[in-house]
């Protein structure tokens, strides 16, 4: 703020110039349009012809200036010389005389600005008096420009009458008031900077404050800060900083819980792989060995798929607002699934089928991820043939709901199914159904819900009742992608 005062302050000085010669100018024009108002009341017209009676009296009072010189000049209706300098430069030729019309102009005279008040008297003389001879002291003005022929304009006849004035009044009155307007700046300029600078400092002390309380701050104080103690101009910093400090809060409890889980989830398998190992090494029977080994196996697929699990996890929640989306046809990656899922779906005798649009078709494209949403129908797939019995039936379905046209994806089995009290239940993460004795890591549903969040999509669960196994109620899993731009949904 103190560089745009001090820049201001020439800029001000040149500004008062300028304004100051404009005042300094305007009693003097008013001096010099009185006195060429004088000078033209002493024309007159005697026997034909245009007289100008000056005294000496009067002509020494006109040119009575200590400082400024004064000219004057007096031309007849054919541009004879009357009175006066005969070097007093002439009006432009463009003006044209108006009676009584004072006039004032800048010229230079005898080497020197000087300032010019003009009038033309209009006088009535008869023809003869209109042909002024050299005998009637008729000369050409210095430049060698012909005097006007001021009585034939427009057929009007008049008397040319002016009166002109060096500048040095003006220019002595314009820099007093120029140095009347510096003065009171030199003593207001450090005065402002002064009080420009106190106002600064107390108001930057609020913001002192702040930067105090933040450094202040442990590092893993996610708190917000304190709205009520900042300045004003800043509360809308401090509010964005305390919806940073609220996210980052979600994501830090996001890592912890994930290392948690993480710590938790695979303390039991890895503790098995040891026990497991210990005994293969303790063993000398080849079917015990076998065994050992069998369980070493099942134990570190168990790993692997809590280990894979948690990672798809983590994923799902730290995507966030980056989600990279793209168009995604979901019949391409829902028989990307199935086709990875028959050898399991072979091994347990389960009837896996597909009922929907075949490759391509608008219906079936939305916009979003295809890593996740590929990893949503992986999910659905893995549960409905892990908790589906022998010789059972899963079937996977995509479709258009006709009333509001979004895209569906079901996912059925014949399985035990989910109590209706516990649907809620089994999105959270390592949540299993008691009595189903099924491996697992509980993060899949999880994962299914987090990803369908990114997506704008909506979960439910209910029976499925699948024809030919009326015993068991078995699970429908319903997606619906109700804030997915669909390309050709009717």
């Amino acid at each position: 703020m103190l560089t745009p005062l001090l820049l201001l302050w020439p800029i001000s000085l040149a500004l008062t110039w300028l304004v100051a010669q404009n005042i300094a100018g305007k009693p003097f024009d008013r001096a010099l349009e009185y006195n060429v108002q004088a000078l033209a009341k002493l024309v007159a017209v005697k026997n034909n012809q245009v007289q100008f009676n000056l005294t000496a009296p009067a002509r020494e009072i006109l040119r009575a200036d200590d400082t400024d010189l004064v000219y004057y000049q007096v031309l007849g209706t054919q541009g004879e010389f009357l009175s006066g300098e005969h070097d007093l430069p002439l009006p432009p030729d463009e003006d044209k005389p108006v009676n009584g019309e004072v006039r004032l102009r800048e010229d230079f005279m005898q080497g020197e600005d000087v300032r010019v008040a003009y009038t033309w008297v209009k006088v009535d003389v008869s023809g003869a008096a209109f042909s002024a001879g050299p005998s009637q002291g008729k000369s050409a003005p210095e430049g060698g420009r012909e005097p006007h022929a001021v009585g034939e304009r427009g057929g009007q006849q008049a008397v040319l009458v002016q009166v002109a004035e060096t500048l040095e009044k003006r220019k002595t009155l314009a820099t007093e008031i120029v140095k009347g307007t510096m003065v009171p700046q030199f003593v207001t300029l450090p005065l402002a900077v002064l009080l420009v600078w106190l106002a600064l400092v107390r108001g930057i002390k609020p913001l002192a404050q702040l930067e105090k309380r933040i450094r202040a701050r442990k590092s893993d104080d996610m708190s917000p800060l304190d709205e009520a103690a900042v300045p004003e101009e800043v509360a809308p910093l401090v509010s964005s900083i305390n919806d940073l400090l609220s996210r980052l809060k979600v994501s830090l409890t996001t890592q912890k819980r994930f290392l948690a889980d993480a710590a938790h989830q695979l303390k039991t398998p890895l503790a098995g792989l040891r026990m497991q190992a210990d005994l293969a090494q303790r063993e000398t029977d080849t079917d015990e060995l076998k065994k050992s080994l069998k369980h070493i196996g099942r134990a570190s697929i168990r790993a692997t798929h809590t280990v894979n699990q948690l990672l798809a996890l983590a994923r799902a929640e730290t995507t966030g607002r980056s989600l990279a989306k793209q168009r995604v046809d979901m019949v391409h990656i829902v028989s990307e699934v199935i086709a990875d899922s028959v050898p399991r779906a072979l091994e347990k005798q389960i009837d896996l089928g597909y009922d929907g649009p075949p490759a391509g078709e608008p219906s079936s494209q939305l916009e979003g991820n295809p890593t996740l949403l590929k990893e949503l129908v992986r999910n659905l797939l893995d549960n409905a043939i892990n908790y589906t019995p022998e010789k059972g039936q899963v079937t996977l379905r995509l479709l258009t709901d006709p009333f509001s046209g979004v895209l569906v994806l079901l996912v059925e089995d014949s399985g035990p199914g989910i109590p209706e009290s516990e649907r809620e239940l089994v999105f959270q993460p390592f949540y299993r159904a008691l009595g189903t004795n099924v491996d697992g890591s509980g993060l899949g549903l999880a994962i299914v819900l987090e990803i369908a969040k990114q997506h704008d999509a909506t979960i439910t669960i209910e029976d499925a009742v699948l024809p030919g196994h009326p015993q068991s109620p078995g699970t429908r899993v319903t997606v619906r992608f109700v804030g997915v731009d669909l390309t050709g949904a009717e």
